[in-house]
Protein backbone atom coordinates (compact mmCIF):
# COMPACT_ATOMS: atom_id res chain seq x y z
CA UNK A 1 0.00 0.00 0.00
CA UNK A 2 1.51 3.32 -1.08
CA UNK A 3 1.67 6.02 1.58
CA UNK A 4 0.11 9.31 0.41
CA UNK A 5 2.03 12.56 1.07
CA UNK A 6 -0.44 13.70 3.77
CA UNK A 7 -0.03 10.54 5.89
CA UNK A 8 2.40 10.95 8.82
CA UNK A 9 5.26 8.44 8.79
CA UNK A 10 4.43 7.45 12.36
CA UNK A 11 1.11 5.77 11.55
CA UNK A 12 0.54 2.19 10.44
CA UNK A 13 -1.57 2.53 7.29
CA UNK A 14 -2.47 -1.18 7.42
CA UNK A 15 -4.57 -0.66 10.59
CA UNK A 16 -8.05 0.96 10.36
CA UNK A 17 -8.74 4.18 12.25
CA UNK A 18 -12.18 5.27 13.46
CA UNK A 19 -11.35 8.89 12.53
CA UNK A 20 -10.57 7.88 8.96
CA UNK A 21 -13.60 5.57 8.77
CA UNK A 22 -15.77 8.50 9.88
CA UNK A 23 -14.10 10.62 7.19
CA UNK A 24 -15.05 7.98 4.61
CA UNK A 25 -18.69 7.92 5.77
CA UNK A 26 -18.81 11.70 5.26
CA UNK A 27 -17.36 11.47 1.76
CA UNK A 28 -13.87 12.66 2.72
CA UNK A 29 -10.62 11.69 1.04
CA UNK A 30 -8.29 11.26 4.03
CA UNK A 31 -8.74 7.53 4.44
CA UNK A 32 -7.02 4.36 3.26
CA UNK A 33 -8.35 1.21 1.63
CA UNK A 34 -8.14 -0.60 4.98
CA UNK A 35 -10.49 2.05 6.43
CA UNK A 36 -12.87 1.78 3.49
CA UNK A 37 -12.95 -2.01 3.81
CA UNK A 38 -13.88 -1.79 7.49
CA UNK A 39 -16.55 0.83 6.74
CA UNK A 40 -18.06 -1.30 3.97
CA UNK A 41 -18.12 -4.34 6.28
CA UNK A 42 -20.02 -2.34 8.91
CA UNK A 43 -22.39 -1.03 6.24
CA UNK A 44 -23.24 -4.59 5.21
CA UNK A 45 -24.98 -4.84 8.58
CA UNK A 46 -25.97 -1.19 8.96
CA UNK A 47 -26.32 0.44 5.53
CA UNK A 48 -27.50 3.71 7.06
CA UNK A 49 -24.20 4.47 8.79
CA UNK A 50 -23.33 7.39 6.45
CA UNK A 51 -26.74 8.92 7.14
CA UNK A 52 -26.19 8.56 10.89
CA UNK A 53 -22.88 10.41 10.56
CA UNK A 54 -24.47 13.13 8.44
CA UNK A 55 -27.21 13.59 11.06
CA UNK A 56 -24.50 13.80 13.71
CA UNK A 57 -22.70 16.57 11.80
CA UNK A 58 -25.95 18.42 11.15
CA UNK A 59 -26.72 18.40 14.88
CA UNK A 60 -23.23 19.69 15.64
CA UNK A 61 -23.71 22.65 13.31
CA UNK A 62 -27.12 23.48 14.82
CA UNK A 63 -25.67 23.27 18.33
CA UNK A 64 -22.75 25.56 17.44
CA UNK A 65 -25.19 28.13 16.05
CA UNK A 66 -27.24 27.80 19.26
CA UNK A 67 -24.12 28.46 21.34
CA UNK A 68 -23.36 31.57 19.28
CA UNK A 69 -26.92 32.78 19.77
CA UNK A 70 -26.33 32.38 23.52
CA UNK A 71 -23.30 34.66 23.27
CA UNK A 72 -20.66 31.92 23.46
CA UNK A 73 -17.72 32.39 21.11
CA UNK A 74 -15.26 29.86 22.58
CA UNK A 75 -15.32 26.21 21.54
CA UNK A 76 -13.39 23.16 22.77
CA UNK A 77 -14.04 20.24 20.42
CA UNK A 78 -12.64 16.96 21.78
CA UNK A 79 -12.55 14.02 19.40
CA UNK A 80 -12.83 16.45 16.51
CA UNK A 81 -11.64 14.04 13.83
CA UNK A 82 -10.45 14.90 10.34
CA UNK A 83 -11.68 18.34 9.20
CA UNK A 84 -14.47 18.25 6.65
CA UNK A 85 -16.76 20.89 5.20
CA UNK A 86 -18.79 22.68 7.88
CA UNK A 87 -16.42 22.07 10.77
CA UNK A 88 -16.83 23.96 14.06
CA UNK A 89 -14.44 26.80 13.21
CA UNK A 90 -16.13 27.35 9.83
CA UNK A 91 -19.60 27.53 11.37
CA UNK A 92 -18.55 29.63 14.36
CA UNK A 93 -16.21 32.05 12.62
CA UNK A 94 -18.49 32.34 9.62
CA UNK A 95 -21.30 33.60 11.85
CA UNK A 96 -19.15 35.38 14.46
CA UNK A 97 -15.65 36.39 13.27
CA UNK A 98 -13.13 36.15 16.08
CA UNK A 99 -14.70 33.06 17.62
CA UNK A 100 -12.00 30.86 19.07
CA UNK A 101 -11.82 27.11 18.53
CA UNK A 102 -9.51 24.44 19.91
CA UNK A 103 -9.74 20.98 18.39
CA UNK A 104 -8.48 17.88 20.22
CA UNK A 105 -7.77 14.47 18.74
CA UNK A 106 -5.29 11.66 19.25
CA UNK A 107 -5.38 10.39 15.66
CA UNK A 108 -2.20 11.57 13.87
CA UNK A 109 -3.96 12.03 10.51
CA UNK A 110 -6.67 14.14 12.16
CA UNK A 111 -4.09 16.29 13.94
CA UNK A 112 -1.81 16.71 10.90
CA UNK A 113 -4.67 17.63 8.56
CA UNK A 114 -6.15 20.00 11.13
CA UNK A 115 -2.79 21.76 11.43
CA UNK A 116 -2.70 22.22 7.66
CA UNK A 117 -6.28 23.52 7.51
CA UNK A 118 -5.72 25.94 10.41
CA UNK A 119 -2.24 27.13 9.45
CA UNK A 120 -3.34 30.71 8.78
CA UNK A 121 -6.17 30.84 11.31
CA UNK A 122 -4.99 32.71 14.39
CA UNK A 123 -8.22 31.97 16.25
CA UNK A 124 -8.16 28.18 15.94
CA UNK A 125 -5.66 25.45 16.76
CA UNK A 126 -5.42 21.71 17.39
CA UNK A 127 -4.08 19.67 20.32
CA UNK A 128 -2.77 16.12 20.02
CA UNK A 129 -4.33 14.68 23.18
CA UNK A 130 -6.78 12.14 24.55
CA UNK A 131 -10.17 12.70 26.19
CA UNK A 132 -9.14 10.26 28.90
CA UNK A 133 -6.48 12.76 30.06
CA UNK A 134 -8.44 15.99 30.52
CA UNK A 135 -5.74 17.74 32.57
CA UNK A 136 -3.34 17.49 29.64
CA UNK A 137 -5.95 19.07 27.38
CA UNK A 138 -6.68 21.92 29.78
CA UNK A 139 -2.99 22.60 30.38
CA UNK A 140 -2.06 22.57 26.70
CA UNK A 141 -0.52 25.74 25.24
CA UNK A 142 -3.31 25.90 22.65
CA UNK A 143 -6.07 25.98 25.27
CA UNK A 144 -4.08 28.38 27.42
CA UNK A 145 -3.57 30.74 24.48
CA UNK A 146 -7.02 30.69 22.90
CA UNK A 147 -9.60 29.99 25.59
CA UNK A 148 -10.51 32.03 28.63
CA UNK A 149 -11.97 29.51 31.08
CA UNK A 150 -13.32 32.36 33.22
CA UNK A 151 -15.89 32.88 30.45
CA UNK A 152 -18.40 30.38 29.04
CA UNK A 153 -17.06 27.75 26.68
CA UNK A 154 -18.98 25.32 24.48
CA UNK A 155 -17.47 21.88 25.13
CA UNK A 156 -18.16 19.49 22.26
CA UNK A 157 -18.04 15.73 22.86
CA UNK A 158 -19.58 14.71 19.56
CA UNK A 159 -19.42 11.01 18.60
CA UNK A 160 -16.48 10.38 20.94
CA UNK A 161 -17.74 8.92 24.23
CA UNK A 162 -19.00 5.72 22.59
CA UNK A 163 -15.34 4.88 21.92
CA UNK A 164 -14.42 5.14 25.62
CA UNK A 165 -15.00 2.02 27.67
CA UNK A 166 -16.41 2.26 31.18
CA UNK A 167 -13.09 0.89 32.48
CA UNK A 168 -11.46 4.14 31.30
CA UNK A 169 -13.92 6.20 33.40
CA UNK A 170 -15.47 8.46 30.76
CA UNK A 171 -17.81 9.83 33.44
CA UNK A 172 -14.82 11.03 35.42
CA UNK A 173 -13.19 12.66 32.39
CA UNK A 174 -16.39 14.53 31.50
CA UNK A 175 -16.79 15.66 35.13
CA UNK A 176 -13.20 16.93 35.28
CA UNK A 177 -13.73 18.98 32.14
CA UNK A 178 -17.02 20.31 33.54
CA UNK A 179 -15.32 21.37 36.76
CA UNK A 180 -12.89 23.57 34.81
CA UNK A 181 -15.66 25.49 33.03
CA UNK A 182 -17.32 28.78 33.90
CA UNK A 183 -21.06 29.26 34.57
CA UNK A 184 -23.08 29.41 31.38
CA UNK A 185 -20.81 26.95 29.57
CA UNK A 186 -22.46 24.36 27.35
CA UNK A 187 -21.90 20.62 26.92
CA UNK A 188 -22.75 19.57 23.35
CA UNK A 189 -22.87 15.78 23.12
CA UNK A 190 -23.89 12.93 20.83
CA UNK A 191 -23.65 9.23 21.56
CA UNK A 192 -24.40 6.00 19.70
CA UNK A 193 -27.15 3.73 20.98
CA UNK A 194 -29.04 0.66 19.82
CA UNK A 195 -32.20 2.67 20.40
CA UNK A 196 -33.61 4.13 17.23
CA UNK A 197 -31.74 1.93 14.74
CA UNK A 198 -34.44 0.66 12.35
CA UNK A 199 -33.02 -2.89 12.07
CA UNK A 200 -33.21 -6.20 13.96
CA UNK A 201 -30.80 -6.56 16.88
CA UNK A 202 -28.60 -9.12 15.10
CA UNK A 203 -27.86 -6.60 12.35
CA UNK A 204 -27.01 -3.92 14.91
CA UNK A 205 -24.70 -6.31 16.73
CA UNK A 206 -22.98 -7.20 13.46
CA UNK A 207 -21.98 -3.60 12.84
CA UNK A 208 -20.71 -3.22 16.42
CA UNK A 209 -18.65 -6.41 16.01
CA UNK A 210 -16.80 -4.86 13.06
CA UNK A 211 -15.50 -2.08 15.33
CA UNK A 212 -14.53 -4.68 17.93
CA UNK A 213 -12.60 -6.60 15.26
CA UNK A 214 -10.55 -3.51 14.35
CA UNK A 215 -9.70 -2.95 18.03
CA UNK A 216 -11.85 0.15 18.39
CA UNK A 217 -14.83 -1.19 20.36
CA UNK A 218 -18.04 0.75 19.97
CA UNK A 219 -19.75 1.10 23.36
CA UNK A 220 -23.50 1.35 22.81
CA UNK A 221 -25.18 2.95 25.82
CA UNK A 222 -28.83 3.43 26.71
CA UNK A 223 -30.46 6.85 26.89
CA UNK A 224 -30.35 6.65 30.69
CA UNK A 225 -26.62 5.88 30.66
CA UNK A 226 -25.91 8.72 28.22
CA UNK A 227 -27.92 11.16 30.33
CA UNK A 228 -25.46 10.64 33.22
CA UNK A 229 -22.78 12.50 31.27
CA UNK A 230 -24.90 15.63 31.77
CA UNK A 231 -24.63 15.45 35.56
CA UNK A 232 -24.23 19.00 36.84
CA UNK A 233 -25.76 20.55 33.72
CA UNK A 234 -29.29 21.81 33.15
CA UNK A 235 -30.64 20.30 29.96
CA UNK A 236 -31.52 22.73 27.18
CA UNK A 237 -34.85 22.05 25.49
CA UNK A 238 -35.78 19.63 23.97
CA UNK A 239 -33.47 17.58 26.20
CA UNK A 240 -31.67 14.38 25.26
CA UNK A 241 -33.38 13.25 22.06
CA UNK A 242 -32.66 11.46 18.77
CA UNK A 243 -30.27 13.63 16.74
CA UNK A 244 -32.82 14.61 14.10
CA UNK A 245 -35.21 15.89 16.79
CA UNK A 246 -32.85 18.39 18.45
CA UNK A 247 -34.11 21.78 17.24
CA UNK A 248 -34.55 20.56 13.65
CA UNK A 249 -34.40 22.99 10.75
CA UNK A 250 -36.39 20.69 8.46
CA UNK A 251 -39.51 18.63 9.09
CA UNK A 252 -38.52 15.48 11.04
CA UNK A 253 -40.95 13.39 8.98
CA UNK A 254 -38.81 14.16 5.94
CA UNK A 255 -35.69 12.69 7.54
CA UNK A 256 -34.18 9.32 6.76
CA UNK A 257 -35.09 6.78 9.50
CA UNK A 258 -31.40 6.34 10.33
CA UNK A 259 -31.17 10.00 11.35
CA UNK A 260 -33.04 9.05 14.55
CA UNK A 261 -30.38 6.56 15.69
CA UNK A 262 -28.38 7.61 18.74
CA UNK A 263 -28.94 10.59 21.02
CA UNK A 264 -27.97 14.25 21.11
CA UNK A 265 -28.31 16.93 23.72
CA UNK A 266 -27.01 20.22 25.07
CA UNK A 267 -26.59 21.05 28.74
CA UNK A 268 -25.94 24.43 30.40
CA UNK A 269 -23.70 24.71 33.44
CA UNK A 270 -25.32 26.58 36.30
CA UNK A 271 -23.52 29.05 38.55
CA UNK A 272 -23.70 26.97 41.75
CA UNK A 273 -22.42 23.81 40.11
CA UNK A 274 -19.65 25.64 38.28
CA UNK A 275 -18.43 27.37 41.44
CA UNK A 276 -18.28 24.09 43.36
CA UNK A 277 -16.62 22.29 40.48
CA UNK A 278 -13.96 24.90 39.85
CA UNK A 279 -13.09 24.97 43.58
CA UNK A 280 -12.69 21.18 43.49
CA UNK A 281 -10.63 21.31 40.29
CA UNK A 282 -8.30 23.95 41.70
CA UNK A 283 -7.83 21.98 44.90
CA UNK A 284 -7.11 18.74 43.05
CA UNK A 285 -4.58 20.42 40.80
CA UNK A 286 -2.99 22.39 43.61
CA UNK A 287 -3.29 25.54 41.53
CA UNK A 288 -5.83 27.71 39.80
CA UNK A 289 -7.93 26.39 36.97
CA UNK A 290 -6.37 27.51 33.65
CA UNK A 291 -7.98 30.71 32.47
CA UNK A 292 -5.38 32.67 30.57
CA UNK A 293 -6.86 33.99 27.37
CA UNK A 294 -4.96 37.11 26.38
CA UNK A 295 -5.76 39.91 23.99
CA UNK A 296 -2.64 39.18 21.95
CA UNK A 297 -1.17 35.90 20.73
CA UNK A 298 1.04 33.68 22.81
CA UNK A 299 2.36 36.03 25.46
Amino acid sequence: MERPPWAPRSIDISVPSVARIYDYYLGGSHNFEVDRQAARRAMEFLPGLPKIMQANRAFMRRAVRFALAEGITQFLDIGSGIPTFGNVHEVAQGASPGSRVVYVDHDPVAVTHSQAVLARNEDADVVAADLRKPREILASPQVQRLLDLNRPVALLLVAILHFVDDSDDPQGAVAELRDALAPGSLLILTHASYEGIPLPQERRLGAVDVYHDIRNPLIMRTREEIARFFEGYDMVEPGLVPMALWRPETAPEDEDPYAFAGFAGVGRLGAARAKAGRHHAAGAAGTQVPCTRRNGRGA
